[in-house]
């Protein structure tokens, strides 16, 4: 079992056709694989604000309790907007990570039906997975531009304690989805390549790496 961008990955869970498609991807020609990582690191460290933040405000409020416990008055410190802060760290944790976790396959994929198909067939299914995959993610990705410029439009921030531009959270949002559509266009690119070249090998490639993938 592995753990990869917060996402738990049961062995034998993900594909073996399709892994071999991002592990031959990632070892040899991703050539994005820094941005990918850059986004991971975005997402952790998003989770990491997130629980100093709580950890800071509950660290305030327990001093509070035992001065008062002992009679003195409290201090009343907080963070204003802890919520509301959190909640927009929270966009970027989750979705920062998006290209690193489908790079290192580990995305949650139903294949009962795939997997009993030949190797020639069940290739160019992967290769319509991916492009429906990245169809609808590039669609997501123009909505989600269009909506940073309406922000920035009409100078939009959000109605809690704290005004924060929305503009921000709506590109980093706008940027993860990016990277995903770049992720997904360079998988593409390998499967219809094995595809192209060689379609029946695709079972035999993998074959020879069950030990990774279990």
């Amino acid at each position: 079992m592995s753990l990869t961008a917060g996402v738990v990955t049961p062995p034998l869970l993900f594909p073996r056709a399709f892994s071999h498609v991002l592990r031959e991807a990632a070892n040899m020609t991703f050539k994005f694989d820094k941005l990918y990582r850059l986004g991971a690191w975005g997402a952790a460290a998003c989770m990491v604000a997130i629980c100093a933040l709580i950890a800071l405000q509950v660290t305030f409020r327990l001093v509070d309790a035992l001065l008062v416990l002992v009679g003195l008055s409290r201090l009343g410190m907080s963070i204003t907007g802890v919520s509301e802060i959190a909640s927009y760290l929270l966009v970027g944790a989750t979705f920062l990570g998006l290209a690193y976790t489908f790079v290192h396959h580990a995305h949650i994929r139903v294949t009962l039906l795939i997997t009993r198909l030949p190797s020639a067939i069940r290739v160019w299914f992967e290769v319509f997975c991916l492009i429906i995959a990245l169809a609808i993610s590039l669609m997501l990705s123009y909505g989600l531009i269009g909506l940073v410029r309406e922000s920035l439009q009409y100078n939009d921030v959000s109605s809690g304690f704290v005004s924060i531009p929305l503009w921000i959270p709506q590109l980093v949002l706008a940027t993860s989805v990016g990277l995903l559509c770049l992720a997904l266009a360079e998988a593409l690119f390998m499967a219809l390549r094995i595809a192209i070249r060689d379609p029946a090998s695709f079972r035999e490639a993998t074959a020879n790496d069950d030990s990774e993938v279990l």
